[in-house]
């Protein structure tokens, strides 16, 4: 089953059972998702529903950053809900171990030794955990393990 068939399963799920947060969060998903589609005049695979997972996920994150710099934790509960929502459509997260593993693997392929190498590394690397690492976790290992 591929993720938009996922994502429209459980949209009907939740009708069916009332569930509003999750069915409006699913909706809010399924329109990005389509609203892509219709720019791109093509069904989308299940690689890009994942980027558009991401990207939603990440935009979640820095409102609920913002949230609770603001002591709004009525709205930080909401994005964090919403995150929880989401996540559940994306692969098994690595953890920093198994992504520091990959890291130090990535740089003894492309034989980088400095920071100035850095971004050669970043390209090498971030089509390997792809929607199983959150970028800004994999550029700091990164940048720990070139020191």
């Amino acid at each position: 089953m591929t993720l938009n068939e996922q994502l429209n399963e459980d949209m009907k799920q939740a009708m069916k059972s009332q569930d509003k947060f999750k069915l409006s969060v699913i909706r809010m998903v399924r329109s990005a998702i389509k609203n892509i589609e219709i720019d791109q005049r093509k069904t989308l695979d299940d690689n890009e529903v994942l980027d558009i997972l991401n990207r939603e996920i990440k935009q979640r994150r820095d409102a609920l950053q913002e949230f609770q710099k603001a002591g709004r934790d009525d709205l930080a509960e909401a994005a964090q809900a919403e995150i929880a929502v989401i996540a559940k459509y994306l692969p098994q997260q690595l953890t920093e171990e198994e992504i520091q593993a990959i890291v130090r693997q990535t740089i003894q392929e492309t034989g980088a030794s400095s920071k100035a190498e850095m971004g050669k590394v970043m390209s090498a690397l971030m089509p390997k955990v792809k929607g199983r690492a959150d970028g800004k976790l994999v550029n700091k290992i990164v940048q720990q393990e070139l020191q």
